[in-house]
């Protein structure tokens, strides 16, 4: 793996971390022109199993885990991200499927990444 995919993940892991209490315990992530693709493993609490017991607490735990993390990035990606890829990012796309507990997130950056 790269250094820069090893930076990049480590970011989200920490973004993730701080935010729900839990990062994911694996990632991996492509970079494909100027997109960033990463499928998070392991990502969900024992707190948010719980609670996605239910179809009402399941909407819950994927809205939090995909609308909040997305207006996180919106207002403010994480510190050195945009430096790090050296281009600005202009969306991050997500979603996660809570009962296989993986999630997949599109990171769009303005110039092109990939090495």
């Amino acid at each position: 793996m790269s250094k820069k995919i090893h930076e990049f993940n480590d970011m989200i892991r920490k973004l993730r971390k701080e935010v729900f209490g839990k990062g994911p315990e694996r990632i991996h992530t492509v970079f494909v022109e100027n997109m960033a693709v990463s499928t998070l493993y392991g990502n969900i609490t024992p707190t948010e199993k719980f609670i996605a017991s239910t179809p009402e607490g399941l909407k819950m735990v994927h809205a939090a885990r995909t609308s909040m993390i997305q207006e996180l990035y919106t207002q403010s990606p994480p510190e050195g991200m945009e430096e790090l890829m050296g281009s600005k990012l202009l969306h991050l796309f997500s979603d996660i499927k809570i009962e296989e507990d993986f999630a997949i997130s599109v990171f769009v950056f303005d110039k092109n990444i990939s090495e």
